[in-house]
């Protein structure tokens, strides 16, 4: 995995483009740092942790202080395993949730700790999900144990 700093005009350029697809506000962050994968990057800044997977950005699951700027769902204990194996968020699982568009971005909570599972982005809005029984509810796209997660781990910021 290699690194570099990226300059001011580019940490603001990244900066726009995580904040318009998010639609949350960014704080000010001078510095950039960006981790490459083959297929994705984490970028490290002052206040914000972010994964870039093509041409979507995520929050990254540490990063509780942007994490609670998303709408949530709170899954069951039944759900747990199968979200830090990637799975997608069934509708049967979900105990409770907030309002989102389809197409939102939306971090997954399981039910006793309240900690931050998954985030994935919604296939449906809140109000099409309250209306369903069954059926896939949010793309699984980032999640405890997938391989960011255990790359962030290696990095010293």
């Amino acid at each position: 995995m290699k690194s570099n700093l990226i300059s001011k005009s580019e940490t603001s350029e990244v900066l726009a483009q995580v904040a318009a697809q998010w639609k949350v506000e960014i704080p000010k962050i001078k510095n950039l740092k960006i981790y490459e994968f083959e297929d994705g990057q984490i970028i490290v800044g002052e206040g914000l942790t972010a994964i870039k997977i093509g041409e979507n950005y995520l929050p990254f699951l540490s990063d509780s202080v942007t994490l609670a700027k998303f709408p949530s769902v709170m899954v069951d204990m039944g759900a747990v395993k199968f979200m830090c194996n990637g799975a997608n968020v069934m509708r049967p699982g979900i105990r409770s949730f907030g309002e989102f568009e389809k197409g939102q971005i939306v971090c997954i909570i399981e039910e006793s700790q309240k900690k931050s599972l998954a985030v994935g982005r919604a296939l449906v809005s809140s109000q099409e999900m309250a209306q369903m029984s069954k059926g896939i509810v949010i793309e699984n796209l980032h999640y405890i144990s997938d391989k960011y997660w255990e790359a962030k781990k290696t990095i010293k910021d």
